[in-house]
């Protein structure tokens, strides 16, 4: 796992050790776990995007991206991400050797049936995303797209942020022998993230433990 000792303290505190954080740095330290993450340097400043509503409820919001890897053998795929914006779950990893509309369509059915409806969808401007058939798919179900601006991948950062995890944790330490098998293998990683991994903007929380106390508050206001 990619983890800074930050996230492997919390780790080992959620597993009954009782340690203090200075223990747990200088024991990362010397067993030379250090990661370096590389920071681009940025020529200017940049505000994130304005006018868009604060997403403060399961549904209101979700965001989904492309990403692609190989197979052991260099035969390429593409993986489509859903995420929930407001409790961070990955709602799908779905590789395929080939990604058209009709498919991005489906999942999104299939999501639907399983968890309701989001009221808005963040994408990017890809021909999957942009032609007819999502577009379709979203007046019938009355939810709103929402694209990204041209060159602004921000626009999008909840699954940026997301891809990047699985990127660092999944993809890169992965020798994915056949579509099958990249199928378990990230469906065991997005079981892990949903049910396992705790999220600092979450206040520590997983995502699954954080939209069921989310339901809960609901439930009794």
């Amino acid at each position: 796992m990619r983890h800074g000792y930050r996230r492997l303290h919390i780790l080992l505190l959620r597993e009954g050790y009782r340690l203090n954080h200075k223990r747990t740095y200088r024991l990362y330290r010397e067993e030379g776990l250090s990661i370096r993450s590389k920071i681009p340097k940025r020529k200017r400043a940049w505000r994130y995007r304005s006018g868009r509503p604060e997403i403060a409820s399961v549904n209101q919001c979700w965001a989904m991206d492309f990403m692609s890897d190989a197979l052991f053998d260099g035969r390429p795929f593409r993986l489509l991400t859903i995420v929930d914006c407001h409790t961070r779950e990955s709602l799908a990893i779905v590789p395929r050797t080939n990604f058209r509309a009709p498919q991005v369509v489906d999942v999104l059915d299939q999501l639907e049936k399983e968890r309701g409806k989001p009221q808005t969808v963040r994408c990017d401007n890809g021909p999957e995303f942009a032609g007819r058939m999502l577009d379709q798919w979203a007046h019938l179900s009355g939810v709103e797209i929402d694209f990204s601006r041209p060159g602004k991948p921000t626009d999008n950062a909840f699954c940026e942020a997301f891809n990047g995890r699985l990127r660092a944790e999944c993809l890169n330490a992965s020798w994915f022998l056949s579509m099958a098998d990249a199928i378990d293998r990230l469906d065991e990683w997005r079981r892990h993230y949903n049910n396992d991994r705790p999220h600092t903007s979450l206040g520590n929380l997983t995502p699954n433990e954080f939209a069921r106390q989310t339901q809960t508050a609901r439930e009794i206001a």
